[in-house]
């Protein structure tokens, strides 16, 4: 399982970063150039003992020539990028069974059966449909207080066959009993058992969605900064500019 799962996310990491396998396993900082960027950009991966530095190609070299020298800590604090996510895997063999009652019906709903959904609102990080009730997530384990759904994980198809995104919603007044916990570890028990292999995403600030990853048996993989696009049209521009339009 470890393997398959190593596998199945560095062909992810590698189709989102334009780098090849054995750069990912390198320990090096890699420079790649996302081919389909039509606007200047830069993310950035932290994985394993390499670091990629992904960039649009007019800006490549000189993105490069900036960095040379940094190390990985360096290059993730350059003032083009904002925002780290945290990436988690299953722990292989961790994920334990959820058998403890909470008192609330439980039900999972996979492919075209997510679609007795639609309409549902107020999940967005684990399910959300678009104006004509399409959504990507293709697997969902819910929760219901009699007739109301409180809490709801979901599992969204990613580039990569075989690799899909949880994500996690519980409302307020019924978080800090574990819900979100056994939803996302029963989820994931299901696509396991579908040779599906789950992601979970967290920001760096989310302390409390980072406990939900820990406690559900996951681990951390890779980290990421947001896709930049450095075109003067973040609202981050104007903010600054502000900022610091006494010193001019």
């Amino acid at each position: 399982m470890k393997e398959l799962i190593k596998n199945r996310i560095e062909e992810l990491l590698s189709q989102e970063f334009y780098c090849s396998f054995k750069e990912l396993n390198e320990k090096a900082t890699v420079y790649s150039v996302n081919c389909n960027a039509k606007q200047p950009y830069i993310k950035i991966l932290a994985y394993r003992n390499c670091v990629v530095v992904c960039t649009s190609e007019k800006i490549h070299s000189k993105i490069r020539e900036l960095l040379q020298e940094k190390n990985r800590d360096e290059i993730f604090e350059v003032p083009f990028v904002y925002g780290q996510t945290i990436h988690y895997v299953p722990d292989a063999g961790c994920i334990e069974d959820v058998s403890v009652s909470t008192g609330f019906e439980q039900e999972f709903l996979f492919d075209r059966d997510v679609l007795q959904l639609t309409g549902l609102t107020g999940f967005e990080n684990s399910l959300a449909f678009d104006e004509n009730g399409f959504t990507t997530t293709k697997a969902v384990y819910i929760v219901r207080d009699k007739d109301r759904i409180i809490g709801v994980a979901g599992a969204a198809e990613s580039p990569v066959n075989g690799v899909w995104e949880i994500g996690v919603d519980v409302m307020e007044g019924y978080r800090n009993a574990k819900l979100g916990t056994q939803l996302v570890k029963k989820l994931t028990k299901e696509l396991l058992a579908r040779n599906i292999i789950p992601f979970y995403s967290a920001s760096i600030t989310n302390i409390g969605s980072q406990m939900v990853a820990n406690k559900s048996g996951y681990i951390p993989y890779w980290v990421d900064t947001f896709g930049t696009i450095l075109d003067g049209s973040s609202i981050y521009n104007d903010l600054v500019e502000d900022l610091i339009s006494d010193y001019k």
